[in-house]
């Protein structure tokens, strides 16, 4: 009896089981093995994902009669948790190696110890993010994914301006910056944000908020460290998160008060 032929997947379909596996804790397909190359463009798909996963959990919870104050908390709980804490670890450790000055820096980076300053970090970043989506409300839902859309679009950029601090051998987050490819790592995210635009009845100003935000985190990071490490890419991606929500949320209330007028 002659073993079955194994189905061989296309390169595209392993880097996004490899996605899968790198960028949430959900379970891993049965096929294809998964590939950890060129990964970093389907990134915003998984974002989505877990935006949505969050989405529908805000949603849930309000029918159930929860208040938006208490329901923030728990959805951004959630987040991290899916996510596997990936990079609200990055925020810490990014915070701690600013914290440290230039020349202990990637050591500090490197400590599995978390300094004040990396506490500090994360804890501001989850009030800010609590803040804004109390604030949304009914727009919450919305806001989640769009958010985790464009957070994940921030290290594309991260890895396509700056170079790698740490050698290909040490840095275990180095294969994003040796396999991308800008222009078409990005293709999906732009596509995700148009399905955004046209079906989910996103803003412009609010679509023209997130682009600069992916953009401008990740530049002004790379500026101060001198370049990017894993934890910087995670940085970036939970620092925009954070300020996508916050400017998300400040539209929402100029719109309220010019109404109100």
């Amino acid at each position: 009896m002659t073993a079955p032929i194994a189905r061989r997947a296309p390169p595209w379909l392993g880097d996004l089981a490899g996605a899968w596996i790198f960028y949430s804790i959900l379970p891993a397909w049965p096929w294809p093995s998964p590939r950890f190359e060129r990964i970093a463009r389907f990134a915003p798909w998984i974002g989505c994902l877990l935006g949505s996963l969050q989405a529908g959990l805000w949603m849930l919870l309000v029918q159930l009669g929860w208040l938006s104050v208490a329901v923030a908390p728990l959805v951004l709980a959630v987040g991290i948790w899916l996510s596997g804490g990936l990079h609200h670890d990055g925020v810490m450790d990014t915070a701690d190696g600013l914290a440290a000055g230039r020349e202990r820096r990637l050591v500090a980076m490197d400590d599995s110890r978390v300094g004040a300053s990396g506490v500090l970090a994360l804890a501001m970043v989850l009030l800010v993010e609590a803040s804004a989506l109390i604030q949304l409300d009914a727009q919450a839902p919305l806001a989640l994914v769009f958010a985790a859309v464009i957070g994940r679009g921030a290290p594309l950029w991260a890895m396509a301006r700056f170079k790698y601090l740490r050698s290909q051998d040490t840095g275990t987050a180095a294969f994003h910056r040796l396999h991308g490819r800008l222009l078409w790592d990005a293709l999906p995210l732009l596509l995700v944000l148009v399905l955004f635009v046209v079906f989910a009845g996103l803003k412009l100003v609010s679509l023209l908020i997130g682009c600069a935000v992916a953009v401008l985190v990740p530049e002004l990071l790379g500026r101060r460290l001198g370049g990017h490490t894993g934890d910087s890419y995670g940085a970036s991606l939970v620092l925009a998160e954070a300020f996508t929500l916050l400017s998300l949320a400040l539209v929402e209330t100029v719109a309220m008060v010019e109404t109100a007028s």
